[in-house]
């Protein structure tokens, strides 16, 4: 088989429906993202937060139930979709496709390191990339097994949440406390390093805050491989390249699965809506496994509803198809815009101005996306991925075919 047998995919092969659950998932994740990029990091996942009021309370709420932690993990499961097309396009074509996936995820790794000190501490390309190792070593596992090694290992990390948070309630009280003062601390030095400090500070906190996002892999991890996992399932199967063949699954998410998650989240506001920087107990622990438990199903629910309508969705897929370029510009655009060595609007803008702010940004950029993917085959993120990956420089500019 020769060389050219193993290439770059051509947009006439791609599915889709993909691109426009990608694009789907990169807005849920700018929605999530703006209060980490317009405030400290640390202090964007405390749930309804008490200090909103009004329509910014609305806002906020509205972020925490039906956004945060869900698109996360639809974008992990596209992950997984898309390593699974990979692997069977690659032994297709019989080449080895081990190799070229280390090269794949090393280049990953490498753009996520650059994107997590020079951009932004909330990156999650690193995680994805040290994670993508591991998924590696399922890649021969039977198809019958997927869901179910996805699903243990994404309850695997609530479980977790809620081990953790019970061997913290056996604390004594002074241990509760420094852990508090610790959050308030890290996050102080995020509000002087991004608000107030030069481009080099910025860069010295997000060399602090990498090292303590890696110590998060210990419950994060566990949840975005069993999202690759379920990923994988789903392109092995054929469920999103025909869809049609699986009514009964995609209804079964629609009208159970996602309604069956927002109860669930429902609970874990009403047990507790705001979570204490800091703070971690039993009570905490149960509303963090709540959280994950709705995460899980409502993004299945989001990826059978954006399946269904995948052709009132298709303006998404240009921004889909360069969700690498995209991902890296919201970040590159926000700090710009937030951070004092920018704009200095940092703590500055209320909730709801976050999330308009949100949809004009993510509007741009699919109008850009749309116009550069007239001219160019790949986005410039996704060019050099690829380049790395297949070590040859694909063709960037599109010519015209007749």
């Amino acid at each position: 088989m020769s060389n050219a047998a193993f290439q770059p995919i051509a947009p006439s092969e791609r599915i889709a429906t993909l691109d426009v659950l990608r694009g789907l998932a990169l807005f849920g994740i700018l929605l999530m993202n703006m209060e980490a990029f317009s405030g400290p990091l640390d202090l964007s996942f405390t749930g309804i937060d008490a200090h909103w009021h009004g329509l910014d309370r609305w806002a906020d709420a509205f972020v925490y139930v039906f956004v945060q932690g869900k698109f996360f993990t639809l974008f992990s499961l596209l992950f997984g979709v898309g390593f699974a097309v990979m692997a069977q396009r690659a032994e297709a074509a019989g080449r080895d496709f081990t190799r070229f996936y280390l090269r794949r995820s090393l280049a990953l790794l490498g753009i996520g390191l650059l994107h997590a000190l020079l951009l932004w501490s909330g990156d999650i390309l690193v995680a994805y990339a040290l994670l993508s190792f591991a998924l590696l070593a399922f890649r021969e596992a039977p198809r019958g097994w997927l869901p179910a090694l996805g699903v243990g290992s994404y309850l695997a990390a609530a479980g977790l949440m809620l081990l953790l948070g019970a061997v913290m309630t056996l604390l004594p009280d002074d241990a509760a406390a420094a852990q508090s003062a610790a959050m308030q601390a890290a996050s102080e030095a995020q509000r002087q390093a991004f608000a107030h400090g030069s481009y080099g500070q910025a860069v010295l906190q997000r060399l602090r805050d990498l090292g303590t996002s890696l110590g998060a892999l210990l419950l994060v991890g566990p949840q975005v491989l069993g999202m690759f996992l379920l990923g994988a399932w789903f392109a092995r199967s054929g469920a999103v390249a025909r869809p049609a063949e699986y009514p009964r699954l995609y209804a079964v998410l629609r009208w159970l699965a996602l309604p069956l998650g927002l109860a669930v989240m429902l609970l874990s506001v009403w047990l507790l809506p705001y979570v204490a920087p800091g703070r971690f107990d039993l009570q905490t622990g149960t509303v963090y496994a709540l959280n994950a438990i709705a995460g899980l199903l409502m993004c299945l629910g989001y990826l059978a509803w954006g399946v269904r309508w995948s052709g009132a969705l298709n303006w998404l897929a240009p921004a889909g198809r360069m969700a690498l370029s995209n991902y890296l510009g919201q970040s590159l655009i926000c700090t710009l815009v937030f951070y004092g060595y920018g704009l200095g609007w940092f703590e500055q803008m209320g909730r709801a101005w976050q999330l308009l702010f949100a949809v004009v940004l993510f509007a741009a950029q699919a109008l850009v996306s749309h116009w550069w993917l007239k001219h160019f085959r790949f986005g410039p993120a996704e060019w050099l991925w690829r380049a790395i990956t297949y070590l040859q420089l694909p063709p960037l500019r599109r010519r015209h075919e007749g």
